[in-house]
């Protein structure tokens, strides 16, 4: 061990690079020293602050990743207010006056609702509303991410502005008879009002930065001037908990995204406590999003902090404010002045004498009110530094008291997310706050009333004119109808007509489906492929010089694989979105593609390809929300299947991805077989997205890997594959049968169907059994339209399902299998009439041969037919002996 009393020089990184000067790198560090030694390291450190603060842009320094616990923009740097401050703090308070009110009302049905979070957040939304906040009267306007649980917020500004009435204000989470309000912003429960769903929590800060970049996106390539555009993200500081939260922060720093805004409301609360108890989330927040390249503006104190600051010659202050954990400061603020007094003030004697020279009612006007989130010229001073910075996108965290204005029983209280109304004693102190003229004799009744300054009074006046002059109402959702036309015939005939001798996978099909379909002159540029990294794995790599990837500074280096014909090629205007390994942010930009008719009056064809085992399960929520988003689009399960997947193994082998689309009633499940339904699939597809009338659904396909001889698209099949099953081809379409053989009906759909057709050949030539081969395109769509029909029949109207239709009449058992789960074919096992078996590959998958995981699994040709035999036993049409000397046979 080394003798204790020897020091060691620190080492540093600069020790490498040679010093032209050691002798005044020498000066430098002893005068910082000097003054550390003589003045504190406080004043050591603001020098150099200050110094980095002065640095010429040429000398190129890292950021600090934290700053001090004080606002970024001073009180005497703050631009003039530009609106009426007393008229807005009227219109504010009318509308926390009806937020509270219509919670409260639909507490008597029980369903009560969230207050704490907008009363927080009021002046952070006014403020954008009245001064930031465009409306898409001309043009796309801002896009609005509105948090959740402020929805009662939102929906009394909409009253406000006459676009809701009390009755449906009074229909707050009462949606069953078709015109209540949705609890929170779902588009497709109110398309004119809500663009973005938002409740589930991370989902919104992770489209936001998407769509602020397929704003750009759509601009680069000429499509739509999204320049006034501005994505406004409203996020709560235990949000940012959430991993899609920050799991995209770098990508918009990285490419400069000054089109977006994040408002992270700071008041130090989660839904059941504080956000970090024993830290500081402000700080931690700051840190992670300057070290992602973020511009970050600090609104953190009010008016009354200020002389207080002031007085802080030595530090203390800040030091203080920046070690008390926030707990404890949520503490500070439900406590009275003595307790403030003594724990906060009473650390050191710079900070007791601070201290002494404040009353009581300004230590609790510090602690208990003064937060810059509920001044608007602190908001409105810190929006305008976001939208006047260039080069980077801005997050504003703006520190609020959660409950704000709601008494003494919710401000800063760990329990106030779950506290669903007021009282009528609490209504009256509201009022008296927020200085309202409502008189006692309104208050005296059950029910508290809604209230509104009248059409004609000075706040609506004001109101109006501000709404006018930002481009109409917000937040706002306006579709313009706008039919793409469909694509002439030839690139589906391509596919249509078969491959003749060449073995082509369903998943070369598509890409090159899509290839042809994005050189027509009318909708091809209006597709936009994305994907996550795999481009190459799906045969997309062709696309790469024609389409070109999007980068929106271009191609900066000279690609290795230039001198190939399929080489790497990146453009500001190119097409593909390949986002690189995230599944979740190649959604995100699926969605803001698949909803850009909405939000910018421009219908794109974005399809999403990825391994299909990384789509549905690792983002399902994403899903949903695409759903409530109203999106369009193709998203493609490639690679599909438990068994196509060679080698890969278990986290690689998808088997129940249709189960889970199944459970999204937008997604339009298919699961082709061959490449001419992949043709007949999309050609619908575009109809029923983009045509006259257009619907709010999105397409799932699995296409798979595995290359077979695609075959000519028999006669009249159309209804057949759309609907999801029609007869392939009958046992007498395949080999010679006996008269009176036994017979079943094979149902597959994707892969499968090759199996079902060698199924059918040993079963006619080995055991004299005849088999009709049908594809299933579409478990899930039978199953819908079987469900519609029972639905139909309580109302009176019978209807017999297709897939019923479809089999009718079919002799012999029904043996229904595919490269899923059991359960996934077993959805229409209650509408076949005929005995039903299903076969699939259950349990988890394995790394093998594609022919050993099929007789792993029991699917293989083989193994169903020894199914298809036991079937046949059971219903004594062979022996069954027969099922044993199949199985030894086979060598199962």
């Amino acid at each position: 061990m080394p003798d204790d009393d020897v020091r060691r020089p620190r080492l540093s990184q600069l020790d490498q690079i040679p010093d032209r000067d050691p002798e005044e790198t020498a000066e430098w560090r002893a005068s910082l020293a000097a003054v550390t030694a003589s003045a504190g390291p406080h004043r050591a450190a603001y020098l150099m602050r200050r110094t980095l603060e002065s640095a010429a842009p040429e000398v190129a320094l890292p950021p600090l990743l934290e700053t001090e616990y004080i606002n970024t923009i001073p009180t005497s740097a703050e631009p003039a207010y530009p609106g009426d401050e007393a008229l807005e703090a009227r219109i504010t308070a009318w509308n926390r006056w009806n937020a509270a009110a219509m919670v409260t009302r639909g507490s008597r049905q029980g369903l009560g609702g969230h207050i704490a979070t907008f009363a927080s957040a009021a002046w952070l939304y006014e403020t954008g509303f009245q001064h930031f906040f465009r409306g898409k009267e001309d043009g796309s306007g801002d896009q609005l991410y509105l948090q959740g649980h402020a929805s009662p917020g939102i929906y009394a500004r909409a009253f406000l502005d006459g676009r809701l009435s009390e009755g449906q204000l009074d229909r707050f989470r009462q949606e069953a008879g078709g015109d209540g309000l949705p609890s929170y912003p779902h588009p497709r429960r109110l398309p004119w009002l809500w663009e973005f769903p938002t409740v589930s929590m991370g989902l919104g800060p992770l489209s936001a930065i998407y769509q602020a970049r397929f704003n750009r996106y759509l601009e680069h390539r000429g499509i739509k001037d999204t320049s006034g555009s501005r994505v406004w993200a409203f996020l709560g500081d235990g949000e940012m908990d959430e991993p899609e939260s920050t799991a995209s922060l770098a990508l918009a720093g990285r490419e400069g995204l000054d089109n977006l805004t994040f408002v992270i409301n700071c008041n130090l609360q989660r839904l059941d406590g504080p956000v970090r108890p024993n830290f500081k989330i402000v700080q931690e927040l700051e840190a992670q999003f300057r070290a992602a390249g973020w511009h970050v503006v600090k609104a953190l104190w009010g008016v009354a902090w200020d002389e207080v600051i002031a007085q802080d010659f030595d530090g203390a202050l800040l030091r203080r404010l920046r070690e008390t954990p926030d707990a404890q400061f949520q503490t500070y603020a439900t406590r009275d002045a003595a307790y403030v007094r003594e724990h906060f003030f009473g650390a050191d004697a710079s900070l007791r004498a601070i201290g002494a020279r404040l009353s009581d009612a300004k230590l609790l006007e510090l602690f208990q009110v003064s937060r810059a989130g509920h001044e608007p010229r602190k908001v409105y001073a810190a929006y305008r530094a976001a939208v006047e910075h260039k080069g980077a996108p801005t997050v504003i965290l703006a520190q609020t008291v959660k409950g704000y204005t709601l008494g003494a029983g919710f401000e800063s209280r760990n329990a106030n997310h779950q506290m669903k109304k007021l009282t009528g004693a609490q209504f009256r102190t509201m009022r008296d706050l927020l200085e309202l003229p409502i008189p006692d004799s309104a208050l005296d009744a059950d029910v508290v009333p809604y209230w509104h300054p009248g059409e004609d009074s000075p706040e609506m006046r004001y109101l109006r004119e501000r709404r006018a002059a930002l481009g109409g109402p917000a937040p706002a959702r306006k579709v313009v109808t706008k039919p793409l036309p469909m694509p002439p015939d030839k690139p589906f005939a391509s596919l249509e007509k078969g491959s003749g001798g060449q073995e082509i996978a369903t998943t070369m099909a598509f890409v090159r489906l899509v290839k042809d379909l994005m050189r027509e002159k009318e909708t091809g540029r209006r597709w936009v492929p994305i994907v996550p990294d795999e481009a190459r794995t799906f045969g997309m790599e062709s696309l790469f010089p024609s389409a070109g990837l999007y980068s929106p500074k271009g191609q900066t280096y000279d690609p290795v694989d230039r001198d190939q014909l399929l080489y790497y090629k990146e453009a500001k205007d190119g097409q593909i979105l390949n986002e690189g390994i995230t599944e979740a942010g190649s959604l995100a930009d699926f969605t803001a593609a698949a909803t850009s008719y909405a939000t910018h009056g421009e219908p794109m064809i974005p399809f999403y390809i990825f391994y299909s085992m990384f789509g549905f399960q690792r983002t399902a929520d994403q899903f949903w929300a695409l759903a409530d988003q109203l999106g369009r689009g193709f998203v493609i399960g490639a690679t599909a299947g438990r068994t196509t997947m060679t080698g890969e193994g278990l986290q690689h082998a998808d088997g129940h991805s249709h189960l889970i689309a199944s459970t999204n009633p937008a997604a339009i499940s298919y699961d082709p077989a061959f490449a001419y339904e992949v043709a007949v699939i999309v050609r619908e597809g575009l109809r029923r997205m983009y045509g006259p009338e257009a619907e709010d659904v999105f397409y799932y396909l699995t296409v798979y890997n595995e290359p077979k001889i695609q075959p000519a698209m028999p006669e009249g099949v159309e209804e057949g594959i759309l609907k999801g099953l029609y007869r392939y081809r009958t046992a007498e379409g395949s080999v010679t049968v006996p008269a009176g053989a036994p017979r079943a009906q094979l149902l597959a759909s994707g892969t499968a169907i090759h199996w079902a057709l060698e199924t059918q050949r040993l079963l006619a030539e080995d055991w004299g059994v005849a088999a009709d081969v049908w594809s299933a395109p579409s478990w899930t769509e039978l199953r819908r339209e079987a469900l519609e029909c029972d639905a139909a029949g309580l109302r009176g109207d019978e209807r017999v399902p297709y897939v019923t239709r479809a089999l009718e009449g079919a002799p012999g058992p029904v043996i229904a299998f595919s490269d899923w789960m059991r359960a996934v074919p077993d959805q229409i096992a209650p509408w076949v009439q005929q005995d039903w078996t299903s076969v699939g590959t259950d349990g988890f998958g394995l790394s093998d041969t594609r022919d050993a995981a099929r007789r792993h699994f029991g699917v293989d040709p083989q193994s169903l037919v020894v199914q298809t035999l036991a079937a046949l036993a059971r219903r004594g049409e062979v022996r069954a002996q027969t099922v044993k000397e199949a199985a030894v046979r086979y060598g199962l």
